[in-house]
C-alpha cells in the first residue's frame, strides 16, 4: 500500500518544519520543482543516473541538472524547438531533436557541447537509442516517417515509412523492435530493427502519444491523449490486452527498470498516474506542476523527474523504496534543500524520448 502526500510549496515547507512531517522526511520522501528553461518537454537521464537532460522548447536549449543536489549546472544551446532528448546506453551522448528546424542535436556529456547536428526528417519529434548504442531513431511527425542515424557516423542510413503523424518511439530491450506512436491515424507501428520494416500495426487508442517498454520485453505501454487511457499492448502477439483509465490527457510514459510501476503524465490534469503493472489498476495519482509532459526515471527507481511545459519547472518525485511512499509539490522547494538521501541514484532510466 503506498501513501501519497500531496503538498503544494508552502504546505511543504510546514510539513518540513513540524512533526507531522519529520516521519516523512525520516522515510526518506520528500520532492522539489526545479526552474529550468522556457518550455521545458522531452527529458533524459544519463545511465549513471547523475545528469537529467531536459530540452526546452520555448528558448532553443537543455537544461543539465545535476541530481545530487536538484540543481540546473549547465545550459546548452541547441536547434529550433528543441522537444525529444535521449541518452546513449553509455552515457557519453544525448541526443535531442529540434522539430522547427528539421535537425538533432548530438551533445558531448563530458564536455555538455554540441558536437554535431544531423538532417533528419519534417518536425521531428521523439527519439530513442537503440540499447546497444548503434542506432538513434527518430519520429518525423510531418512526413510520416522514422529517420535512423548511424552513431558511429551521425548520419541517417535509413528513412522508414510509419502512419500518420508519428509522434514518439521506444526500443524493446534486446533492440529487435521499436515502437511508434501514429497520433493521427491511432495506430502504433513495430519496426524490426534488423530490416528497418514495419513487421505490424496495432490499433490503439484515440491520438496515442507516449510509449516505453516494460523491461522484461514483455509489454508496450502507450498513452492516448485525447480519450484519457493507456493501451497495454503484449508483445508476443502485438494485440491490446488491457486499456487503464488514467488522467486527462495523458502525455509522457515511463517504466520502473524493476517493472513493477508505469508513470504517466497527465497533460491537462497537472498530475501524474502511476500503475502497477501486476494488475494493470492506477495506484496513485500525484500532482505536479502546470502541464507535465516529458517523464523518466532514474536508475534504481529512487526518483522520477517529470517536465512540466506551462510552468518551466521539472517536479521531482522521491520514491520511498522501504515503504513506496511518494511525496510530491508543485512548488519550488530549493530553500528547504535536496532531497533525502541525497546520494546520486544509479542504474536504469527509461527511454528519452518526449513522452518515455
Amino acid at each position: 500500500m503506498r501513501l501519497v502526500f500531496g503538498v503544494t510549496a508552502a504546505s511543504a515547507m510546514v510539513l518540513g518544519m513540524a512533526g507531522v512531517g519529520a516521519g516523512a522526511a525520516a522515510a526518506g520522501t520528500f520532492m522539489e520543482a526545479i526552474p529550468v528553461g522556457n518550455g521545458p518537454d522531452g527529458v533524459a537521464v544519463v545511465p549513471s543516473g547523475a545528469r537529467v537532460y531536459v530540452a526546452n522548447f520555448g528558448d532553443d536549449s537543455v537544461s543539465v541538472v545535476e541530481t545530487a543536489g536538484n540543481t540546473v549546472v549547465d545550459a546548452i544551446n541547441v536547434g529550433d524547438g528543441p522537444q525529444g532528448v535521449a541518452a546513449s546506453a553509455r552515457g557519453s551522448r544525448v541526443y535531442v531533436t529540434n522539430s522547427l528546424d528539421d535537425t538533432v542535436s548530438v551533445i558531448r556529456t563530458g564536455t555538455n557541447a554540441v558536437v554535431d547536428t544531423v538532417d533528419v526528417g519534417d518536425n521531428p519529434r521523439g527519439v530513442a537509442v537503440s540499447p546497444f548504442g548503434s542506432r538513434v531513431y527518430v519520429t518525423n511527425f510531418s512526413d510520416d516517417s522514422v529517420s535512423v542515424i548511424d552513431t558511429r557516423t551521425n548520419e541517417v542510413v535509413e528513412t522508414i515509412s510509419v502512419g500518420d503523424g508519428p509522434q514518439f518511439v521506444a526500443a524493446s530491450p534486446q533492440g529487435s523492435r521499436v515502437y511508434v506512436t501514429n497520433t493521427l491515424d491511432d495506430t502504433v507501428s513495430v519496426i524490426r530493427t534488423g530490416s528497418n520494416t514495419v513487421v505490424d500495426t496495432v490499433n490503439v487508442g484515440d491520438a496515442p502519444t507516449g510509449v516505453a517498454v516494460h523491461p522484461d520485453g514483455t509489454y508496450v505501454y502507450v498513452s492516448n491523449s485525447a480519450d484519457g487511457t493507456l493501451s497495454v499492448i503484449e508483445m508476443f502477439r502485438n494485440s491490446v490486452v488491457d486499456d487503464i483509465t488514467v488522467g486527462d490527457a495523458p502525455f509522457g510514459v515511463a517504466v520502473a527498470s524493476e517493472g513493477s510501476s508505469v508513470y504517466v503524465t497527465n497533460e491537462v490534469g497537472d498530475s501524474v498516474s502511476v500503475i502497477e503493472t501486476s494488475r494493470n489498476t492506477v495506484d496513485d495519482t500525484i500532482e505536479v506542476g502546470d502541464g507535465p509532459r516529458g517523464v523518466v526515471v532514474t536508475p534504481g527507481d529512487s526518483r522520477v523527474y517529470v517536465a512540466n511545459n506551462l510552468g518551466n519547472t521539472v517536479s521531482v518525485i522521491a520514491v520511498d523504496t522501504c515503504s513506496g511512499s511518494f511525496c510530491i509539490g508543485s512548488g519550488s522547494l530549493g530553500s528547504l534543500g535536496s532531497l533525502a538521501g541525497g546520494s546520486s541514484p544509479v542504474g536504469f532510466g527509461s527511454t528519452g524520448s518526449i513522452g518515455s
